[in-house]
Protein backbone atom coordinates (compact mmCIF):
# COMPACT_ATOMS: atom_id res chain seq x y z
CA UNK A 1 0.00 0.00 0.00
CA UNK A 2 1.35 3.42 -0.90
CA UNK A 3 2.17 5.87 1.49
CA UNK A 4 1.87 9.72 2.25
CA UNK A 5 5.57 10.13 3.85
CA UNK A 6 6.12 13.86 5.22
CA UNK A 7 8.91 14.86 7.81
CA UNK A 8 8.52 18.64 8.68
CA UNK A 9 10.46 20.95 11.13
CA UNK A 10 9.14 24.46 11.46
CA UNK A 11 9.76 27.36 13.96
CA UNK A 12 7.61 30.15 14.10
CA UNK A 13 8.20 32.99 17.17
CA UNK A 14 5.82 31.42 19.60
CA UNK A 15 5.35 28.00 17.98
CA UNK A 16 7.43 24.82 16.39
CA UNK A 17 6.23 21.96 14.04
CA UNK A 18 8.11 18.74 14.23
CA UNK A 19 6.52 15.90 12.29
CA UNK A 20 7.94 12.66 11.17
CA UNK A 21 5.10 10.09 9.29
CA UNK A 22 4.20 7.43 7.18
CA UNK A 23 0.47 7.55 6.33
CA UNK A 24 -1.21 4.92 4.45
CA UNK A 25 -3.30 6.36 1.16
CA UNK A 26 -5.99 4.20 1.85
CA UNK A 27 -9.52 6.23 3.61
CA UNK A 28 -9.65 9.09 5.29
CA UNK A 29 -6.60 9.63 7.70
CA UNK A 30 -8.03 12.95 10.29
CA UNK A 31 -5.60 14.85 12.05
CA UNK A 32 -6.43 15.80 15.39
CA UNK A 33 -5.22 17.91 18.90
CA UNK A 34 -6.53 20.89 20.72
CA UNK A 35 -6.60 24.36 19.14
CA UNK A 36 -3.12 25.46 18.65
CA UNK A 37 -1.13 22.13 18.43
CA UNK A 38 -0.50 22.69 14.35
CA UNK A 39 -3.22 20.94 12.67
CA UNK A 40 -3.62 23.40 10.11
CA UNK A 41 -0.03 23.89 9.69
CA UNK A 42 0.61 20.37 8.96
CA UNK A 43 -1.96 20.87 6.21
CA UNK A 44 -0.42 23.69 5.02
CA UNK A 45 2.50 21.59 4.63
CA UNK A 46 1.48 19.33 3.00
CA UNK A 47 -0.05 21.65 -0.16
CA UNK A 48 3.32 23.29 -0.03
CA UNK A 49 1.94 26.79 1.26
CA UNK A 50 4.57 26.63 4.26
CA UNK A 51 8.24 25.32 3.35
CA UNK A 52 10.00 23.40 6.07
CA UNK A 53 13.70 24.28 5.83
CA UNK A 54 14.69 20.39 6.21
CA UNK A 55 11.34 19.18 4.75
CA UNK A 56 10.64 15.96 2.74
CA UNK A 57 7.05 14.76 1.37
CA UNK A 58 6.49 12.02 -1.12
CA UNK A 59 3.06 11.02 -2.09
CA UNK A 60 3.97 7.13 -3.34
CA UNK A 61 6.43 7.08 -5.31
CA UNK A 62 6.23 10.93 -6.56
CA UNK A 63 8.77 13.19 -4.40
CA UNK A 64 7.23 16.61 -4.19
CA UNK A 65 9.78 18.27 -1.33
CA UNK A 66 13.47 17.08 -0.68
CA UNK A 67 15.38 19.88 0.53
CA UNK A 68 18.70 17.89 0.29
CA UNK A 69 18.31 18.35 -3.11
CA UNK A 70 16.75 22.01 -3.38
CA UNK A 71 13.22 20.20 -4.74
CA UNK A 72 10.17 21.77 -3.63
CA UNK A 73 7.11 21.83 -5.86
CA UNK A 74 4.28 24.98 -5.18
CA UNK A 75 0.37 23.97 -4.24
CA UNK A 76 0.21 25.18 -8.21
CA UNK A 77 2.48 21.76 -9.12
CA UNK A 78 0.85 19.39 -6.85
CA UNK A 79 -1.82 17.48 -7.29
CA UNK A 80 -3.62 18.51 -4.16
CA UNK A 81 -7.50 19.66 -4.03
CA UNK A 82 -7.50 22.05 -0.76
CA UNK A 83 -11.12 22.52 1.09
CA UNK A 84 -10.81 25.35 3.44
CA UNK A 85 -12.89 26.15 6.71
CA UNK A 86 -14.58 28.48 4.07
CA UNK A 87 -16.16 27.83 1.10
CA UNK A 88 -14.55 30.34 -1.27
CA UNK A 89 -16.41 30.41 -3.38
CA UNK A 90 -16.57 33.15 -6.40
CA UNK A 91 -19.64 35.25 -5.30
CA UNK A 92 -19.95 36.38 -9.15
CA UNK A 93 -20.14 33.04 -10.66
CA UNK A 94 -23.04 30.48 -10.46
CA UNK A 95 -22.52 26.81 -8.84
CA UNK A 96 -21.58 25.26 -12.60
CA UNK A 97 -19.13 27.90 -13.18
CA UNK A 98 -17.63 27.40 -9.50
CA UNK A 99 -17.39 23.48 -10.01
CA UNK A 100 -16.15 24.31 -13.74
CA UNK A 101 -13.24 26.66 -12.63
CA UNK A 102 -11.00 23.89 -11.06
CA UNK A 103 -11.62 21.38 -14.44
CA UNK A 104 -10.96 23.79 -16.63
CA UNK A 105 -7.52 24.72 -15.13
CA UNK A 106 -6.95 20.68 -14.93
CA UNK A 107 -4.45 19.62 -18.38
CA UNK A 108 -7.39 16.87 -19.97
CA UNK A 109 -5.09 14.44 -20.03
CA UNK A 110 -5.22 14.67 -16.26
CA UNK A 111 -8.57 14.47 -15.70
CA UNK A 112 -9.95 11.40 -13.78
CA UNK A 113 -13.41 13.28 -12.85
CA UNK A 114 -16.48 14.37 -14.10
CA UNK A 115 -18.89 17.22 -13.69
CA UNK A 116 -21.47 14.72 -14.12
CA UNK A 117 -20.10 12.47 -11.24
CA UNK A 118 -19.33 15.21 -8.99
CA UNK A 119 -22.73 16.72 -9.12
CA UNK A 120 -24.57 13.61 -8.88
CA UNK A 121 -22.39 12.27 -5.92
CA UNK A 122 -22.51 15.57 -4.17
CA UNK A 123 -26.46 16.18 -4.83
CA UNK A 124 -25.67 19.46 -6.88
CA UNK A 125 -28.07 19.10 -9.73
CA UNK A 126 -30.64 21.47 -8.28
CA UNK A 127 -28.01 24.11 -7.38
CA UNK A 128 -26.15 24.10 -10.90
CA UNK A 129 -27.72 27.43 -12.11
CA UNK A 130 -27.91 29.18 -8.65
CA UNK A 131 -25.01 32.22 -7.56
CA UNK A 132 -22.72 31.16 -4.88
CA UNK A 133 -24.33 33.96 -3.04
CA UNK A 134 -27.57 32.23 -2.96
CA UNK A 135 -26.90 29.23 -1.24
CA UNK A 136 -27.01 27.91 2.27
CA UNK A 137 -23.81 27.31 4.22
CA UNK A 138 -24.01 23.34 3.80
CA UNK A 139 -24.71 23.89 0.06
CA UNK A 140 -21.52 26.12 -0.53
CA UNK A 141 -19.32 23.73 1.22
CA UNK A 142 -20.75 20.84 -0.90
CA UNK A 143 -19.79 23.25 -3.93
CA UNK A 144 -16.37 23.82 -2.33
CA UNK A 145 -15.58 20.11 -2.19
CA UNK A 146 -16.97 19.72 -5.57
CA UNK A 147 -15.05 22.48 -6.93
CA UNK A 148 -11.91 20.52 -5.41
CA UNK A 149 -12.76 17.29 -6.97
CA UNK A 150 -12.57 18.64 -10.38
CA UNK A 151 -8.91 19.35 -10.30
CA UNK A 152 -8.81 15.18 -10.50
CA UNK A 153 -6.22 15.54 -7.20
CA UNK A 154 -4.08 12.54 -6.07
CA UNK A 155 -4.72 13.97 -2.25
CA UNK A 156 -7.83 16.20 -0.89
CA UNK A 157 -6.48 18.02 2.11
CA UNK A 158 -10.08 19.39 4.36
CA UNK A 159 -9.24 21.69 6.80
CA UNK A 160 -12.36 22.51 9.33
CA UNK A 161 -14.77 22.06 6.67
CA UNK A 162 -18.04 21.92 9.19
CA UNK A 163 -17.08 24.34 11.73
CA UNK A 164 -19.06 27.13 10.82
CA UNK A 165 -22.41 24.77 9.82
CA UNK A 166 -25.24 23.19 11.89
CA UNK A 167 -26.00 19.57 13.12
CA UNK A 168 -28.11 19.03 10.24
CA UNK A 169 -25.95 20.65 7.68
CA UNK A 170 -22.66 18.95 9.44
CA UNK A 171 -24.54 15.33 9.66
CA UNK A 172 -25.23 15.88 5.28
CA UNK A 173 -21.44 17.02 4.59
CA UNK A 174 -20.48 14.00 6.82
CA UNK A 175 -22.68 11.45 4.92
CA UNK A 176 -21.16 12.90 1.69
CA UNK A 177 -17.64 12.73 2.52
CA UNK A 178 -18.34 9.21 3.37
CA UNK A 179 -19.30 8.62 0.04
CA UNK A 180 -16.45 10.67 -1.71
CA UNK A 181 -14.28 7.92 0.05
CA UNK A 182 -15.81 4.57 -1.09
CA UNK A 183 -16.63 6.47 -5.00
CA UNK A 184 -13.36 8.10 -5.77
CA UNK A 185 -10.81 6.44 -3.83
CA UNK A 186 -8.76 10.00 -3.04
CA UNK A 187 -6.84 9.59 0.39
CA UNK A 188 -8.71 12.17 2.28
CA UNK A 189 -6.60 14.50 4.91
CA UNK A 190 -8.96 15.68 7.67
CA UNK A 191 -8.62 18.52 9.94
CA UNK A 192 -10.89 18.52 12.63
CA UNK A 193 -11.10 19.62 16.20
CA UNK A 194 -14.34 17.79 17.09
CA UNK A 195 -14.54 14.25 18.53
CA UNK A 196 -17.71 13.64 16.82
CA UNK A 197 -16.35 14.32 13.39
CA UNK A 198 -13.36 11.96 14.07
CA UNK A 199 -15.03 9.08 15.21
CA UNK A 200 -17.16 9.21 12.49
CA UNK A 201 -14.64 9.71 9.66
CA UNK A 202 -11.40 8.31 10.71
CA UNK A 203 -9.79 5.31 9.34
CA UNK A 204 -6.45 6.50 10.19
CA UNK A 205 -5.85 8.92 13.05
CA UNK A 206 -2.90 11.47 14.16
CA UNK A 207 -2.63 12.96 17.45
CA UNK A 208 -1.23 16.52 17.50
CA UNK A 209 0.03 18.26 20.85
CA UNK A 210 2.22 21.66 20.78
CA UNK A 211 3.70 20.52 17.33
CA UNK A 212 4.47 17.39 18.05
CA UNK A 213 2.82 14.16 16.66
CA UNK A 214 2.39 11.97 19.65
CA UNK A 215 0.14 9.35 18.22
CA UNK A 216 -0.89 7.79 14.57
CA UNK A 217 -2.74 4.28 13.86
CA UNK A 218 -5.59 2.84 13.12
CA UNK A 219 -8.64 4.70 14.98
CA UNK A 220 -10.00 1.44 17.25
CA UNK A 221 -6.27 1.17 18.26
CA UNK A 222 -5.85 5.43 19.24
CA UNK A 223 -9.22 5.35 20.86
CA UNK A 224 -8.08 2.43 23.12
CA UNK A 225 -5.03 2.69 24.01
CA UNK A 226 -4.52 3.67 28.06
CA UNK A 227 -2.67 6.82 28.61
CA UNK A 228 -4.06 9.27 26.08
CA UNK A 229 -6.84 10.83 28.49
CA UNK A 230 -4.57 14.15 27.82
CA UNK A 231 -5.70 14.40 24.32
CA UNK A 232 -8.49 12.40 24.44
CA UNK A 233 -11.92 13.82 26.63
CA UNK A 234 -13.15 10.91 29.33
CA UNK A 235 -16.42 11.38 27.68
CA UNK A 236 -14.86 9.65 23.69
CA UNK A 237 -12.52 7.73 25.21
CA UNK A 238 -12.89 4.19 24.29
CA UNK A 239 -13.07 1.34 21.47
CA UNK A 240 -14.57 2.27 17.85
CA UNK A 241 -15.39 -0.83 15.88
CA UNK A 242 -16.52 -1.45 12.54
CA UNK A 243 -19.81 -4.04 12.17
CA UNK A 244 -22.28 -5.92 10.10
CA UNK A 245 -25.63 -5.70 10.81
CA UNK A 246 -25.72 -9.80 11.28
CA UNK A 247 -30.18 -9.49 11.61
CA UNK A 248 -33.15 -7.82 13.98
CA UNK A 249 -34.96 -9.35 16.66
CA UNK A 250 -38.58 -7.84 15.73
CA UNK A 251 -39.69 -9.08 19.38
CA UNK A 252 -37.53 -7.47 21.17
CA UNK A 253 -36.92 -4.51 19.12
CA UNK A 254 -32.86 -5.68 18.83
CA UNK A 255 -30.30 -5.67 16.59
CA UNK A 256 -27.90 -7.61 16.23
CA UNK A 257 -24.02 -6.55 15.18
CA UNK A 258 -21.15 -8.91 14.34
CA UNK A 259 -17.56 -7.82 13.99
CA UNK A 260 -14.49 -9.58 14.23
CA UNK A 261 -14.26 -11.71 17.38
CA UNK A 262 -17.72 -11.41 18.70
CA UNK A 263 -21.42 -10.13 18.10
CA UNK A 264 -23.44 -7.11 19.89
CA UNK A 265 -26.95 -6.36 20.79
CA UNK A 266 -28.04 -2.60 20.60
CA UNK A 267 -31.54 -0.78 19.94
CA UNK A 268 -32.84 -1.59 16.96
CA UNK A 269 -31.71 0.06 13.52
CA UNK A 270 -33.16 1.00 10.74
CA UNK A 271 -30.83 -0.88 8.53
CA UNK A 272 -30.97 -3.64 6.24
CA UNK A 273 -28.79 -7.00 7.08
CA UNK A 274 -25.34 -6.85 5.87
CA UNK A 275 -24.98 -2.47 6.12
CA UNK A 276 -21.97 -1.72 7.85
CA UNK A 277 -22.29 0.62 11.05
CA UNK A 278 -19.09 1.77 13.30
CA UNK A 279 -20.15 1.95 17.19
CA UNK A 280 -18.03 3.28 20.15
CA UNK A 281 -17.73 1.56 23.37
CA UNK A 282 -16.91 4.26 25.80
CA UNK A 283 -14.15 2.72 28.55
CA UNK A 284 -16.51 4.07 31.40
CA UNK A 285 -19.16 1.53 30.31
CA UNK A 286 -17.21 -1.43 30.50
CA UNK A 287 -17.22 -3.27 33.57
CA UNK A 288 -14.76 -6.85 34.10
CA UNK A 289 -15.56 -10.38 35.66
CA UNK A 290 -12.41 -12.18 36.50
CA UNK A 291 -14.34 -15.47 36.97
CA UNK A 292 -17.59 -16.44 34.44
CA UNK A 293 -20.55 -14.65 36.04
CA UNK A 294 -22.61 -17.50 37.70
CA UNK A 295 -25.75 -14.98 38.28
CA UNK A 296 -27.95 -13.92 35.56
CA UNK A 297 -27.39 -10.06 34.20
CA UNK A 298 -29.54 -6.98 32.75
CA UNK A 299 -26.44 -6.75 30.80
CA UNK A 300 -26.78 -7.96 27.18
CA UNK A 301 -23.34 -7.93 25.70
CA UNK A 302 -20.75 -10.31 28.13
CA UNK A 303 -18.18 -10.75 25.76
CA UNK A 304 -14.58 -12.83 26.42
CA UNK A 305 -11.49 -10.79 26.80
CA UNK A 306 -7.82 -11.21 26.92
CA UNK A 307 -5.83 -8.06 29.37
CA UNK A 308 -3.18 -6.66 27.24
CA UNK A 309 -2.48 -4.15 29.10
CA UNK A 310 -2.38 -2.44 32.73
CA UNK A 311 -1.99 1.25 33.73
CA UNK A 312 -0.62 3.53 33.91
CA UNK A 313 -1.86 3.66 37.68
CA UNK A 314 -1.44 6.72 39.67
CA UNK A 315 -1.60 7.44 43.19
CA UNK A 316 -3.84 10.38 42.93
CA UNK A 317 -5.92 9.42 40.94
CA UNK A 318 -9.04 6.71 42.04
CA UNK A 319 -9.15 5.35 38.28
CA UNK A 320 -6.95 2.86 35.81
CA UNK A 321 -7.20 1.92 32.34
CA UNK A 322 -7.06 -1.80 31.10
CA UNK A 323 -6.75 -2.31 27.59
CA UNK A 324 -8.46 -5.81 26.54
CA UNK A 325 -8.58 -8.20 23.16
CA UNK A 326 -11.72 -9.07 22.51
CA UNK A 327 -10.62 -9.92 18.83
CA UNK A 328 -9.97 -5.75 18.30
CA UNK A 329 -8.94 -3.18 20.78
CA UNK A 330 -11.18 -2.47 23.81
CA UNK A 331 -11.18 -0.39 26.86
CA UNK A 332 -12.16 -0.59 29.92
CA UNK A 333 -12.01 1.97 33.67
CA UNK A 334 -11.78 0.77 36.59
CA UNK A 335 -11.11 1.76 40.24
CA UNK A 336 -7.69 1.21 41.27
CA UNK A 337 -9.33 -0.76 44.27
CA UNK A 338 -11.09 -3.01 41.68
CA UNK A 339 -8.01 -3.88 39.83
CA UNK A 340 -6.67 -4.49 43.48
CA UNK A 341 -9.42 -7.34 44.38
CA UNK A 342 -8.95 -8.63 40.67
CA UNK A 343 -5.90 -9.21 40.74
CA UNK A 344 -5.71 -8.54 37.36
CA UNK A 345 -2.77 -9.92 34.92
CA UNK A 346 -1.11 -9.47 31.65
CA UNK A 347 -2.97 -12.35 29.68
CA UNK A 348 -5.20 -12.79 32.30
CA UNK A 349 -8.74 -14.22 30.56
CA UNK A 350 -11.89 -12.64 32.07
CA UNK A 351 -15.61 -11.29 30.73
CA UNK A 352 -16.31 -7.77 30.02
CA UNK A 353 -20.15 -6.54 30.26
CA UNK A 354 -20.33 -3.85 28.50
CA UNK A 355 -23.35 -1.61 29.69
CA UNK A 356 -23.90 0.70 26.89
CA UNK A 357 -23.01 0.89 22.84
CA UNK A 358 -23.05 4.51 21.32
CA UNK A 359 -23.90 4.58 17.53
CA UNK A 360 -21.71 7.20 16.17
CA UNK A 361 -24.37 8.32 13.69
CA UNK A 362 -25.55 9.64 16.61
CA UNK A 363 -22.93 11.78 17.36
CA UNK A 364 -23.79 15.00 16.16
CA UNK A 365 -26.93 15.72 18.56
Amino acid sequence: MSELTARFDVTFPTFRLQVNASIPLEGITVVFGPSGCGKTTLLRCFAGLIRSPSGFLSLGAHVWQDETTRLFLPLSQRPVGYVFQEPRLFPHLNVRSNLLYGWNRTPISERRISLDQVVAILGLEPLLERRATHLSGGEQQRVAIGRALLTSPRLLLMDEPLSSLDVQRKREIIAFIQRLDKEFKIPIIYVSHALPEVVQLAKTLLLLKEGRLIAMGPLGEIFSQVGVRHVISDSHIGAVIDTRVADHDVEFSLTTLTFTGGQLSVPHQHCAVGESLRVQILARDVSLVANPPAFQTSVLNVLVATVMEIGPIEADQPFVDIKLDIGCPLLATITRKSLAALKLHLGQKVHAQIKAVALTHDFLD
